[in-house]
């Protein structure tokens, strides 16, 4: 079945839909409507087909619109006779032929002998569902009524149409009635607002409904895993606290007023798109293209904030008024404190003594915004003892706290929520590459990983797209073999931690090794269980990077692009100096934080 998104409005939006290439782009030119159009259509790609959509519009002006905006199809929307339809179709006042597509609309039933007299006189019939205005009404009528459907004239299906909708559709293409089903109509589910599109759900409605397993098996199932790796392994006490979670966070992220405020958020508060930058001297350097994504740029300081902000508005709607997290190198507990100050939300952070010491300046950030800063102190005190102090509060706070996990790690759905919220920046890296370069999709997308929220977001839109080579980069430490490592995809076997099954480093008897890294963010034994299947796949090539080469990276980063990046940003950087890339391959790398807050590491280190 082909694709028609319909109900476009605004230019930058027209272009990120039309990225995806979908087959017609619907442009309402009827005045009643929220998603009016109004303005000029950008340059498309000749494989898709602009569409007008009139309602009971004058056929002079619909003729002087469809040369105007070089139209290929109209769709009718109102009471247009036969003979109407038949003049846009033989009127030699065109410059160029178009489609007629005529809509009919349905609600308890429809008397298919009205489309006898249009059987000659349209290209295509569209049904859709009878509403108070016509289309965009976000209802679905019941497809079983086009089993007795007469014609073998092809026909759009329209109405309520959105990603919930996916496996409905996969039972229709079952019926008979689907083999004359030329093409679906989405509108008003995939929207921000009335004419804003969300370019990630519609992204994620295509892929699941291409019902292609190869690119399916990479994202999460019903169950909360990736392949073998994921799930919920949980006390009994938290049962009901993640069970809440998993029944409400895609109703929540799916609803539009949710969609719409953190959209908004992300622009106005957090700054977001942040800029996609062409590294000129790092790419002299290594001769190759090198794009980085200005995470770094965002409010805190990191990609951590589009999780938070989700998470807050999450957290809200469910009615929590207390909020606990988790923090290492203190950007998520940035962040997190960040959110709560701006919801006025009692905030506590747990944070390991260890990393507490090492990255001040955020310790410092936490308390200035309102939070409590808890440290850990048992094991190695660091991430890991962190989150276990942190699920130890949920447990015994179950009711009015919300746990806001910073990494793509945890019970489910907490990897598939972060991720869906960190899929912002794989979402913007995509309509700005097309930007810059012409096309959408890079040779290469590589991230550091700790538990992986970043790179999760920076690989979510393109783990299906098999000519994007996706690169993980993990804190060797001293060395994989010194003992002192945070190497998980080398040193891990599956275990179970905080929540979830995945790659984690342990002894023989299942006893968690502590782990090692220079950089506060990437010191944690396991890794999240989307990264886990990607390791164990293949789709990702993990790589494993010192402290030693960390730090001259991040050196080299500051000297050439004037960018401190953050010790775990480093390590991404430093794969240059071990892989080689080809001059006309295009890498883009998550910057995911600044250095300010590791500023004192690298004097230290550097004994500037």
């Amino acid at each position: 079945m082909k694709l028609k998104v319909c109900g476009m409005k605004y230019q930058d939006n027209i272009e990120q839909v039309a990225a995806i290439q979908p087959d017609y782009l619907g442009f309402i030119f009827y005045e009643k409507t929220p998603r009016h159009f109004n303005t000029k259509i950008p340059k498309l790609s000749s494989d898709i087909k602009k569409t007008g959509v009139f309602v009971n519009e004058d056929l002079n002006k619909v003729i002087q619109k469809i040369n105007e905006f070089d139209l290929q199809a109209v769709q009718l929307h109102g009471e247009e006779a036969p003979f109407y339809c038949n003049m846009l179709r033989t009127t030699t006042l065109l410059k160029k032929p178009v489609e007629v597509i005529k809509v009919f609309s349905v609600m308890d039933g429809f008397n298919f002998k009205i489309l006898d007299e249009y059987e000659a006189v349209c290209d295509y019939y569209l049904f859709d569902t009878k509403g108070k205005l016509p289309g965009g009404n976000g209802y679905t009528f019941d497809w079983s009524l086009l089993n007795d459907y007469p014609s073998t004239k092809l026909f759009f299906l329209s109405g309520g149409i959105g990603i919930d909708e996916v496996e409905d559709i996969r039972k229709f293409k079952e019926s008979d009635a689907s083999k004359y089903c030329y093409a679906l109509d989405v509108n008003s589910k995939f929207e921000l607002e009335p004419g804003l599109k969300n370019i990630g759900v519609l992204r994620e409605f295509i892929n699941k409904l291409s019902n292609n397993k190869k690119m399916q098996e990479y994202n999460v199932d019903e169950r909360g895993y990736y392949g073998n790796f994921g799930g919920a392994f949980i006390p009994e006490m938290l049962y009901p606290n993640v069970e809440e979670l998993r029944q409400n966070y895609l109703k929540i992220m799916g609803d539009p007023d949710f969609k719409k405020e953190f959209d908004q958020l992300l622009k106005d508060y957090v700054g977001r798109p942040s800029p996609l930058y062409f590294a000129k001297r790092l790419s002299e350097n290594y001769n190759t293209k090198i794009y980085l994504k200005r995470e770094d740029l965002n409010h805190t300081g990191a990609h951590k904030i589009n999780n938070t902000i989700g998470q807050i508005l999450m957290a809200k709607r469910l009615g929590k008024n207390r909020i606990i997290a988790e923090t290492g190198a203190g950007q998520h507990g940035v962040a997190t404190a960040t959110v709560c100050a701006l919801m006025g939300l009692e905030c506590i952070v747990y944070m390991g003594e260890i990393d507490i010491a090492r990255q001040a300046p955020n310790v410092a950030r936490m308390k200035m915004l309102g939070a409590k800063v808890i440290p850990a102190l048992s094991g190695s005190r660091t991430l890991k003892d962190a989150t276990n102090e942190a699920i130890r509060d949920w447990i015994n706070n179950p009711v009015n706290t919300h746990y806001i996990i910073g990494s793509a790690i945890g019970p489910h759905p907490y990897p598939d929520m972060v991720t869906r919220f960190q899929s912002v920046i794989s979402e913007e890296i995509k309509w700005q590459l097309k930007e810059q370069e012409g096309r959408e999709n890079p040779d290469y997308v590589a991230a550091c990983i700790g538990g992986g929220s970043n790179a999760a977001g920076t690989y979510y839109h393109f783990l299906h797209e098999e000519n994007v080579k996706i690169i993980a980069v993990e804190a060797a430490g001293l060395g994989v073999d010194s003992g002192e490592s945070a190497a998980t995809s080398v040193l891990g076997k599956e275990g179970i931690i905080h929540g979830c099954k995945t790659l984690l480093m342990q002894t023989d008897d299942g006893q968690i090794t502590e782990p090692y890294s220079i950089s506060a963010g990437l010191d944690y034994p396991g890794v999240g269980p989307m990264h886990a299947h990607l390791s164990k796949t293949g789709r990702a090539e993990f790589m494993s990077i010192t402290d030693s080469d960390a730090m001259e990276a991040g050196l080299e980063l500051s000297k050439l692009e004037g960018i401190i990046p953050a010790i775990e940003t480093s390590h991404a950087l430093a794969i240059f100096k071990h892989k080689t890339f080809k001059q006309e391959d295009i890498v883009v790398m998550s910057l995911s934080g600044r250095g300010d807050k590791d500023l004192q590491n690298y004097i230290d280190y550097f004994k500037i």
